[in-house]
């Protein structure tokens, strides 16, 4: 039985909103995965912290920038947004001070300056801690760490500059491969 336009357009505002609300559901859910929002796919790495919810969420974001870069942003559901300065404790351990400012991409805020000690922090601790410096709490904190190694070096993969760097060693005969003696390479037929 064929559907009518309007139960067809129906249909298809119902597929919407459900598509639409679990996209919402994944971006905040516990742990480091691929990160669901609008626009992002395998570029960034999403970890959230412990009971997450929609409506609720601390997480962390390290993302392939559009020009190649590798960027780490805030995303919670926080009163006030996520811009201004930040500690990040890793296994109560590492503190690491960080300023976050207002941007264009679907998280909230980034963290501005050098990141690389906070994503190796991120890559190589059990648990991160985020904690504001001032304004209104987090809703929850503790980001599980566990998964993170793998998920950050896949969303960076693509970051990675797929233009040599002038330290390959071309093949000294020009056939095979590098470090080859002249005459040693696959004789032309």
């Amino acid at each position: 039985m064929a559907l009518t336009p309007v139960e067809a357009a129906g249909l298809a505002a119902l597929a919407a909103i459900v598509l639409g609300s679990t996209g919402g559901a994944l971006a905040q859910e516990e742990g480091w995965h691929y990160s669901p929002l609008a626009g992002e796919g395998d570029r960034a790495a999403l970890g959230c912290a412990y009971k997450s919810t929609p409506e609720s969420f601390t997480c962390i974001a390290v993302r392939c920038e559009d020009d190649f870069s590798v960027g780490v942003h805030l995303h919670t559901s926080r009163p006030g947004g996520d811009a201004g300065r930040w500690r990040l404790d890793v296994d109560r351990e590492t503190g690491l001070e960080i300023d976050a400012k207002p941007d264009g991409t679907p998280y909230h805020a980034k963290v501005a300056g050098e990141v690389t000690d906070v994503i190796e922090a991120l890559k190589n601790g059990g648990v991160a801690y985020l904690d504001p410096k001032a304004g209104p709490a987090l809703p929850t904190n503790g980001i599980p760490l566990t998964g993170s190694l793998y998920a950050i070096n896949q969303a960076l993969y693509f970051c990675a500059p797929k233009v040599g760097s002038g330290d390959e060693v071309t093949a000294v005969d020009g056939q095979d491969g590098a470090g080859d003696e002249a005459g040693e390479g696959r004789a032309e037929e």
